[in-house]
């Protein structure tokens, strides 16, 4: 796993565990709330990627923040996708160049 990726599960752990901690809410509670142990609630907070995403969302549920999964993937903020379309378009705009290029030379061509 990229160490980026792997320290931003580590800060979703730490601000998990804060948001628990804000609400006052122990370790034994919270898992219970979640239909977890306190290991695995424990792992989550750790940040450890072995945490099923099932797991991530009712922690989300729980703070109220589960709606925010459903813009972490959406198609407008795909750099990597917006980067080929862009680039994919720039091709596009390249070849009907020279074929506007070419037809006209042609049409020269026989007029002359």
């Amino acid at each position: 796993m990229p160490p980026s990726t792997l320290a931003a599960l580590a800060q979703l752990g730490a601000d998990l565990a804060v948001a628990r901690l804000r609400r006052k809410e122990s370790l034994k509670t919270w898992a219970a709330r979640m239909g977890v142990s306190v290991p695995t609630l424990m792992r989550l907070e750790a940040g450890e990627p072995s945490v099923s995403l099932g797991v991530l969302a009712t922690a989300l549920w729980l703070m109220g923040r589960d709606a925010a999964l459903a813009t972490l993937a959406t198609p407008q903020d795909d750099r990597g996708a917006l980067e080929l379309d862009v680039r994919q378009a720039q091709d596009l705009g390249k070849a009907r160049v020279l074929a506007t290029t070419q037809a006209k030379l042609k049409r020269a061509s026989k007029q002359q």
